[in-house]
C-alpha cells in the first residue's frame, strides 16, 4: 500500500508510548486503521481529533499488515468539539463509522454524506439544520451495508425528526454493532440525551 488520500478521522486509540493507531474513512478505499508514530505529541494531537479532514499518505510496513501513516490537517473540527451538542453529534457519527463499517472496503456514498453532516454540524444554526442529516446518514449506512432502506419522515417537525432518530436507534444498534453495541452506543444516548433538552 502507498496511497495518498483525503480521508476523515474517525477514531484515534493511543499505542505504546507515543504512538496511535488511526481509523479513517475515505471515499475510494473505505475504512483504514494505520499507525501514527508520535501521535500522541503536541503537534499531531489536534490533527487526530474525530471528524477533522486531513490528507494522509499510507505505506505498508515492512513485517506489518498495519500501514504506517503521516497525516496533514486539511479542516478541523476543533472549535466545535468544546461544545456540547456539536460535540455529540461529531462523536456519535465518527464512532459509528468506525465501529459499523469492515475494513478496506469502499462505500463512496457514505463518505460524501459523512463531510456533508460534519459540515452541517459545524455551520448550522441549530440541531434543527443538521438533525434530518444524521438520520439520513444512519440510513444510509444501514442501506449499504446491506440492510434494507430504512424509511424516514420529511416533517420538519422537531418531535417528528427526534421520533425518526429514535426509530433508528435500535436498528443500528442491533444490526451494524450488533457485537459491539454496549461501547458505542453510549455515544449514541449521550448525543440523544442532549437533543431532548431542545425546545
Amino acid at each position: 500500500m502507498d496511497l495518498r488520500i483525503p480521508a476523515i478521522v474517525c477514531a484515534a486509540r493511543t499505542h505504546g508510548e507515543t504512538g496511535v493507531i488511526l481509523r479513517i474513512l475515505s471515499e475510494d478505499h473505505g475504512l483504514i486503521a494505520s499507525y501514527v508514530a508520535g501521535g500522541r505529541g503536541r503537534t499531531l494531537r489536534p490533527v487526530l481529533l474525530p471528524g477533522n479532514l486531513i490528507e494522509a499518505e499510507l505505506r505498508a510496513r515492512p513485517g506489518s499488515q498495519l500501514p504506517s501513516a503521516r497525516v496533514e490537517l486539511v479542516a478541523s473540527r476543533g472549535p466545535w468539539l468544546t461544545e456540547p451538542l456539536p460535540a455529540a453529534a461529531i462523536t456519535w457519527a465518527t464512532t459509528l463509522a468506525a465501529a459499523a463499517l469492515p475494513e478496506r472496503q469502499p462505500f463512496a456514498a457514505l463518505y460524501p454524506a459523512l463531510v456533508a453532516l460534519l459540515d452541517a454540524i459545524c455551520h448550522a444554526p441549530s440541531a434543527r439544520g443538521w438533525l434530518p442529516g444524521m438520520t439520513a446518514f444512519e440510513a444510509l449506512l444501514l442501506r449499504e451495508l446491506g440492510y434494507g432502506d430504512v424509511e424516514r419522515s420529511a416533517d420538519p417537525d422537531w418531535n417528528a425528526q427526534l421520533a425518526v432518530f429514535d426509530r433508528l436507534g435500535p436498528l443500528v444498534a442491533r444490526y451494524p454493532l450488533a457485537d459491539r453495541r454496549s461501547d458505542v452506543m453510549a455515544a449514541r444516548a449521550m448525543l440523544r440525551e442532549r437533543l431532548g433538552r431542545i425546545d
